[in-house]
C-alpha cells in the first residue's frame, strides 16, 4: 500500500479514536495529489490494481470532478486515453493487458463509475463520441453484470442530465436535448430492441436483472418515440409478465411501472384516447385483492388511477360525441376499480384524489340527467370521502387527551379534510338528493358500528352531516326539505356509545349548532337541542374542552333562539344551577364561565321576562357573587401568600361572569323601562368599584374592573356618571403604559357616546393623562437601534399611538376647550410639538393625516375670523409660520411623500383643506407669510406662485 492509498484510507476514517492532525494531514494531501496534472492517470491506474473501495471510491470521484472542471483545458491524448480507460471499466475489458475489477465492487462503486461516464457524454456525445450506446451494447451479450452497468449508465444519464424531476441550468437543458436527439436518431431503437430481448430471454432465469432493465425503460418512455413500446410485441409481454402468476412481485410491478409511463405519455389527445382504449386495461383490475400492502397490488393500483387520470383528461379536451362516449365507458369500466384503490390502498403521493374526483364531478355538471350508471359513481365518491376523511384508529387516544401528537394529527386531518369536504359540496350541488340518503345511511351505520371502530365512524359521519349543513343555504336549512327533518330529529336523539370520546362530542356539538335555522322554524325540536347541550353530551361532558366549547356553542345557539326560548328558561337556569354555582363557590376551579353567563344573561335581558322573574333571576346572580367579592376584600388583608393567587384568581373569574352577564341587559330597559334592574348593576359597580381601592396594584384585576366600566356604560347610560370621577381615580393612580391604553380607550368610548356631557370629568382628568403620557413617552425618542426593540418600547408605542386617536376624538366632539384649562394649560406647548411632529414625519399616513385634521378642528375652534380677537395666544402664529411651513409644504416635497399611494393622497387633502381654513381663518397674514418665505426655499417658479394664490383666494384650491 503506497502512501496515497494510505492517505486516502485515512482521510475516510470516520473513527473516534483516529488523531484529528493526522486525518487533517492525509485530507490535505489527498487535495494535492488532485492538483497535479497527471492525476488523471493515477485514478485510472489505481482503479486498475486496487481492490479497496474507499481508494475506488475516491479515485472515480476525483476523475468526475477533474472532467467536469478541466475538461476545456486537456490535451487530445488526455482525453481519449480517459474515454478508453472509463469505457472499458464499464465493458469489463482490459486496460494494458490488466482487467479491471470495478465491476466486481459494491453498488455505490458502480453507480459512481456511471457518473464518470455520463460526464463524458456531457461534453463528448455525439459530435466526439458518437458510438458510446451503440458501442455498449454487443457487450450486453457477456450477461447481467454488464446489463446491470448499462442499465446504471442509462439511469445516471436520466438523474443528471435528462430528468426534469431536479431543476436544470439553460446550458444543462440546452445539452440535454442534443443527447436526446441524437439518440433518437441513432441508437434508441436499437436499446429498445436490447431491453425487449433481454427481458424475454431472461425473465425466468434471472428476473432481477430484468426488473433493473424494466425500471430503466420505464424513465426513457417519455420521451422516445411510443411506437417502439407500443407495439405487437412489447405490449403483450408487458402484460404477461404483469399477469404472469409464477414471477417475482418486483418483475411484474416493474412492467406495470413501464404500462403507467405508456399511459401518462404526453400525445394528442385522440390519439391517447385510442392507444388507451387499446390497452384493455381491464385485464389487471383481478390483481387489486385485499393484500393491499404488496408491492404488485401498488404498482397496479398506481397504474389503474394513473389511467383513469388520462382517461378523464381525454374526455375534458376531446369534443366530439364519438370521443365522449368512448372515454365516457372506459370512465365507468375503470371507476369501480379506482374507488376500491382509493379506499383501501396506500396512494402514491403523485396522485391527487381530490382533483382527480373533482375534475370527474364536473364532467356530471353537463349531465341532466345522471344515468344510473353515474348515480352508483357518485355514491362511491361520497364513500371515498368517507374512507379519506376517517381518522386512524391508532390516533385515538392521542386524539382525545390532545397531546402532542393528537394536536399534530387533528392539524393534519383539519387542512387534508378542506378540498374533501369542498368536493362535498360539489358533488351534493350534481346529485343532492343522492348525498342525502348517503349522508344519512352513514350515519345510521355509525350508529350501530361495532365499539372497536365506533369512534372513528361516528366522527366521520357527524362531520359528513356538518358539511351538509355547512352548504345549505338558510332558506333551504329553514324549509327542511328532504331527508333534513329525519337527519335533524335522529341527529339530537341520538346517544353514541362513544360520546365520552372528545372528537366525537366536539363535531356533535358542532353539527347541531350548524343545523340551528333548522330548528329556529320547527320550534318542536328545542327541547332536544337543550338536552343535548345540559347533559353529559354537552355542557356536562367530563371532558372540560368539551364542557367549555359546549358553553360557548350554548350561547350562540341561545342567540339565535333567543325568543324562542322564552317558556324554557325556568329549566335552563335549573341545568345550569350546577355550573353556575361554581362562581358562588369560594374555591372552585379557574375556569372560563363567561359563555354560560352570557346565554343566562341573554335569557334573562328579554323585556318578554315579567319583572318580577327578571330581577329574582338576576338578584339569584348578581348577590352570591357580590358577596363573595366583598368577603374577599374584606379579608384581604390577612391573606396567606398560598391563597393569595387563587383569590385573586376567584375575582377575576367573579368580574368576567358578571361582565358576561350585563351583555344581555340593554341600556334602554336598564334606565328607562326597567330602572330597578339598573340599580341592581348599579349596586354591583360599587362593589366591584372596591377592588381597585384594596388591590390598587394588581395588574389584571385593574383591567378585568375596566372591562366591566365599559360594559357599564353601555348598560347603564349617563347614569353611571356618579361612578366615573372615583373609578377614573383609581384607575389613573397606578396605570403603566400598557394599562394607560385601556384607560384612553374608556375615555374615547365615554366621548364617543356621550360627547359634551363628559366636559367636566375629562378637564379633571386630562392634565393628570397629559403629565402621565408625556413622561412616558419621552423615553421613545431617548432610544435608538435594534436594541430599541424591547416590550417597554412597544408598549409606549402603542401608549402614543392610543394618545392620537384619543387627542382626534376629543377635538372631533367638540371638547378641545379641555386643553385650555388652566391645569392643562401647560402641556399645551408638548401637544402641539408632538402633533405638528407627527403630522410632518410619523411612518403611519393615517396617524399623519389624524393630526392634521386635529389642527384643522383646532383653528376652526379657536379662531375667529381675520381680526378677530385671539383666543389662544400664539396659537395663530404656530400655525402660519410653524405647521404651515413644515406640514403643509415641506413635508410634501420630501422625497419619502410618495403620490402614488391612496393613503398618502388623502392625507395630501387634508393637508390642502387646512390650507384653505388658514387661509379662511388667517386671511393675508398666512398667505403672505407661506408664500415670501416657504415658497422661495422649494424654488418654486413665480407663475405657479400666482396661481397657487390665486386660487386661494377664491375659493378654487382644490385636490386632484
Amino acid at each position: 500500500m503506497d502512501d496515497v492509498e494510505k492517505a486516502i484510507l485515512i482521510s475516510f476514517d470516520e473513527s473516534v479514536t483516529l488523531d484529528s492532525g493526522l486525518k487533517s494531514q492525509a485530507v490535505n494531501f489527498c487535495q494535492r495529489i488532485k492538483e497535479t496534472p497527471s492525476i488523471c492517470s493515477l485514478c485510472i491506474e489505481k482503479l486498475c490494481f486496487c481492490k479497496l473501495v474507499q481508494v475506488q471510491f475516491w479515485c472515480l470521484q476525483t476523475l468526475r470532478d477533474v472532467i467536469s472542471v478541466k475538461y476545456g483545458s486537456m490535451s487530445l491524448e488526455e482525453k481519449n486515453f480517459i474515454r478508453k480507460s472509463v469505457f472499458s471499466m464499464a465493458c469489463l475489458e482490459r486496460i494494458d493487458g490488466k482487467l479491471c475489477a470495478v465491476l466486481e465492487s459494491p453498488t455505490f462503486i458502480k453507480n459512481k463509475l456511471a457518473q464518470v461516464l455520463v460526464i463524458l457524454v456531457y461534453f463528448e456525445y455525439p459530435l466526439i463520441w458518437s458510438s458510446v450506446f451503440v458501442d455498449f451494447l454487443p457487450h450486453l451479450s457477456k450477461g447481467a453484470v454488464l446489463i446491470d452497468m448499462f442499465s446504471r449508465l442509462l439511469n445516471a444519464l436520466d438523474d443528471e442530465l435528462i430528468s426534469l424531476d431536479y431543476p436544470r441550468t439553460p446550458e444543462e437543458v440546452a445539452v440535454a436535448g442534443r443527447v436526446k436527439d441524437a439518440m433518437r436518431q441513432q441508437c434508441v431503437a436499437q436499446i429498445v430492441r436490447a431491453w425487449y430481448d433481454i427481458v424475454s430471454m431472461y425473465r425466468s432465469s434471472d428476473p432481477e436483472v430484468c426488473t433493473t432493465v424494466l425500471d430503466c425503460m420505464r424513465r426513457y418512455i417519455s420521451w422516445i418515440d411510443i411506437g417502439l413500446i407500443v407495439n405487437d410485441a412489447f405490449i403483450p409481454l408487458l402484460f404477461e409478465l404483469i399477469l404472469l402468476d409464477g414471477l417475482s412481485e418486483q418483475l411484474r410491478g416493474a412492467a406495470a411501472g413501464c404500462v403507467l409511463a405508456v399511459v401518462s405519455k404526453r400525445m394528442d389527445a385522440q390519439s391517447k384516447l385510442t392507444l388507451l382504449k387499446s390497452l384493455q386495461i381491464s385485464r389487471v383490475f383481478g390483481l387489486i385483492s385485499d393484500d393491499n400492502d404488496s408491492e404488485l397490488v401498488l404498482k397496479v393500483a398506481a397504474l389503474i388511477t394513473g389511467y383513469a387520470v388520462e382517461v378523464l383528461e381525454c374526455s375534458k379536451r376531446l369534443n366530439s360525441e364519438d370521443a365522449k362516449v368512448v372515454s365516457m365507458e372506459l370512465l365507468d369500466e375503470v371507476l369501480p376499480t379506482v374507488f376500491y384503490v382509493m379506499q383501501n390502498c396506500e396512494m402514491d403521493a403523485a396522485f391527487s384524489i381530490v382533483q382527480f374526483l373533482s375534475g370527474y364531478v364536473a364532467t356530471m355538471k353537463t349531465l341532466s340527467p345522471l344515468q344510473e350508471k353515474q348515480m352508483l359513481h357518485i355514491s362511491q365518491i361520497l364513500e371515498v370521502i368517507r374512507t379519506q376523511i376517517r381518522y386512524d384508529p391508532m390516533y385515538r387516544n392521542n386524539l382525545d387527551i390532545l397531546d402532542k401528537i393528537g394536536m399534530e394529527e387533528e392539524d393534519r386531518m383539519v387542512e387534508f379534510r378542506k378540498d374533501l369536504f369542498v368536493l362535498l359540496r360539489n358533488v351534493g350541488r350534481v346529485a343532492p338528493e343522492v348525498t342525502q340518503i348517503f349522508i344519512t345511511n352513514s350515519f345510521a351505520s355509525a350508529i350501530a358500528s361495532s365499539s372497536d371502530r365506533n369512534v372513528e365512524e361516528v366522527e366521520a359521519a357527524l362531520s359528513l352531516l356538518y358539511a351538509l349543513g355547512e352548504s345549505m343555504t338558510d332558506e333551504a336549512m329553514r324549509a327542511g326539505t328532504g331527508l333534513l327533518s329525519e337527519l335533524v330529529t335522529n341527529l339530537l336523539s341520538t346517544r353514541f356509545p362513544c360520546h365520552s370520546n372528545r372528537i366525537v362530542a366536539l363535531v356533535y356539538l358542532e353539527t347541531i349548532t350548524r343545523y340551528m335555522k333548522f330548528v329556529q322554524e320547527n320550534t318542536q325540536y328545542i327541547p332536544l337541542v337543550l338536552a343535548a347541550f345540559h347533559d353529559e353530551r354537552g355542557i356536562h361532558h367530563p371532558n372540560i374542552n368539551v364542557s367549555r366549547r359546549a358553553s360557548y356553542l350554548f350561547m350562540r345557539v341561545v342567540k339565535l333562539l333567543k325568543s324562542k326560548l322564552l317558556l324554557f328558561i325556568e329549566m335552563i337556569l335549573q341545568s345550569l344551577q350546577d355550573v353556575v354555582a361554581r362562581f358562588t363557590s369560594m374555591n372552585f376551579a379557574s375556569e372560563d364561565g363567561a359563555h354560560i353567563f352570557e346565554a343566562i344573561g341573554l335569557l334573562i335581558g328579554m323585556e318578554d321576562v315579567p319583572l318580577e322573574k327578571q330581577s329574582d333571576y338576576l338578584s339569584s346572580l348578581l348577590t352570591p357573587l357580590c358577596q363573595q367579592v366583598e368577603a374577599m376584600l374584606m379579608n384581604a388583608k390577612i391573606l396567606t401568600p398560598e391563597e393569595y393567587p387563587l383569590k385573586i384568581a376567584n375575582i377575576q373569574q367573579i368580574i368576567v361572569a358578571i361582565n358576561a352577564l350585563s351583555k344581555g341587559f340593554s341600556e334602554r330597559l336598564a334606565t328607562a323601562s326597567r330602572p330597578a334592574i339598573g340599580h341592581m348593576f348599579k349596586q354591583t359597580l360599587d362593589v366591584l368599584l372596591q377592588i381597585l381601592v384594596v388591590f390598587p396594584k394588581v395588574e389584571p384585576l385593574r383591567t378585568k374592573v375596566l372591562s366591566f366600566i365599559h360594559r357599564m356604560v353601555d348598560t347603564l347610560g349617563a347614569s353611571v356618571f356618579p361612578y366615573l370621577p372615583k373609578a377614573l381615580e383609581q384607575l389613573l393612580a397606578e396605570s403603566e403604559p400598557k394599562e394607560m391604553v385601556g384607560f384612553l380607550l374608556l375615555l374615547n368610548q365615554l366621548i364617543c357616546k356621550f360627547s359634551t356631557l363628559v366636559h367636566d370629568i375629562l378637564e379633571e382628568v386630562f392634565p393628570a393623562i397629559a403629565g402621565r403620557i408625556f413622561s412616558a413617552i419621552r423615553r421613545i425618542a431617548d432610544s435608538s437601534g435594534p436594541e430599541a426593540n424591547t416590550e417597554e418600547i412597544r408598549e409606549l408605542l402603542e401608549l402614543q399611538k392610543t394618545l392620537y386617536t384619543f387627542l382626534h376624538v376629543i377635538t372631533t366632539h367638540d371638547l378641545s376647550s379641555v386643553f385650555l384649562s388652566p391645569k392643562s394649560l401647560g402641556y399645551l406647548t408638548s401637544i402641539m410639538q408632538l402633533l405638528l411632529h407627527t403630522s410632518c414625519h410619523h411612518k403611519d399616513i393615517n396617524t399623519r393625516k389624524a393630526c392634521v385634521q386635529i389642527f384643522i378642528r383646532l383653528i376652526k375652534d379657536w379662531c375667529a375670523r381675520p381680526y378677530g380677537e385671539e383666543k389662544v395666544p400664539g396659537f395663530q402664529s404656530f400655525m402660519i409660520e410653524t405647521f404651515a411651513t413644515n406640514c403643509c409644504l415641506y413635508s410634501v416635497l420630501d422625497k419619502s411623500f410618495e403620490f402614488g399611494d391612496a393613503n398618502t393622497l388623502i392625507l395630501f387633502g387634508e393637508i390642502v383643506l387646512a390650507q384653505k381654513v388658514m387661509y379662511e381663518k388667517f386671511g393675508d397674514d398666512f398667505l403672505v407669510h407661506f408664500v415670501s418665505k416657504g415658497f422661495p426655499s422649494a424654488h418654486c417658479p413665480q407663475n405657479l406662485v400666482e396661481q397657487y394664490c390665486q386660487k386661494l383666494k377664491n375659493g378654487s384650491l382644490v385636490f386632484r
